[in-house]
């Protein structure tokens, strides 16, 4: 077999063009899910909103930030990273939808990538976490948080996007694995204590000593801490060795975690046929 065999298709395209094709018919089904289905982009959206005005201005009054600071600027970035990690619940959802009613199963008999069926939800997940993202941010705009570190909210904005695409991997692979939908509606119990036991909403130090430690060393802690110290916002950091090195922490979590789950992800869906 020549080489050329091995890098286009029978009709002389590169299987990478059908590879990136392939992917890009997933993404478009996605997002037509979303516009045929706005409820479902509705409830995505419309529950980081209410967690912020919520967490902002119905406990805001009650907290308090190390070293003084508005608690609205302290949590903001928080509120970000939690859109992010709740994320994964998403994706599970839709990828069990999927195996369950057999849609997985019609792709994997058409004559295409199956790499395409995985990588295509990660992007369209992507896409709609970009979204998210842009709604939040105006949203805390105008409540009155205003970043104060130049362009490193763009650094920021990428953190929480490299957050997101490691959950997404971790959402696929609960989605192939638990039994139904309804089943993965359960996955909020995981989500909740992740969320709830780290730094977005009370900083660590303010927590008892052993559950300090569990929150500090929480993923989602690093990239909230990493977060607010490119947006110039008040990070309440402690003195531990993780709240001291967040952002390389913000850097390296993800990438572990995707290392992990990346693997498993695959492994589960080639099982599928099995």
């Amino acid at each position: 077999m020549s080489a050329l065999d091995l890098t286009t298709g029978p009709d002389g395209r590169g299987r990478l063009y059908w590879l990136l094709s392939d992917v890009a018919n997933i993404v478009r089904r996605g997002l037509t899910h979303y516009r045929c289905q706005p409820v479902n982009i509705a409830w995505q959206l419309g529950f980081p909103i209410l967690s912020v005005l919520l967490y902002g201005y119905v406990f805001g009054s009650a907290m308090t930030v190390p070293g003084g600071g508005d608690y609205k600027d302290f949590l903001m970035p928080g509120m970000f990273v939690m859109t992010m990690a709740f994320g994964f619940i998403n994706t599970a959802t839709v990828v069990v939808h999927d195996s369950t009613k057999g849609v997985i199963d019609r792709f994997r008999s058409m004559p295409m990538a199956s790499s395409a069926v995985v990588a295509g939800r990660g992007v369209t997940d992507l896409v709609v976490a970009c979204a998210e993202l842009a709604i939040m941010m105006l949203t805390a705009l105008a409540m009155g948080w205003r970043p104060d570190g130049g362009w490193g909210f763009l650094a920021a904005f990428g953190l929480l996007l490299w957050l997101r695409f490691a959950l997404i991997w971790v959402g696929v692979w609960l989605g192939l694995l638990v039994p139904n939908p309804e089943a993965a509606g359960g996955l909020f119990a995981v989500a909740f204590p992740l969320t709830m036991i780290s730094s977005i909403f009370v900083a660590p130090q303010l927590m008892p000593d052993w559950l300090g430690w569990v929150a500090a060393w929480n993923p989602i802690s690093s990239t909230a801490a990493a977060a607010r110290d490119l947006f110039g916002t008040p990070a309440g950091g402690g003195d531990s060795w993780v709240e001291q090195h967040a952002l390389l922490m913000a850097g390296l979590w993800p990438l572990v975690l995707t290392a992990v789950f990346l693997p498993l992800a695959v492994r589960r869906f080639q099982r599928l046929s099995r």
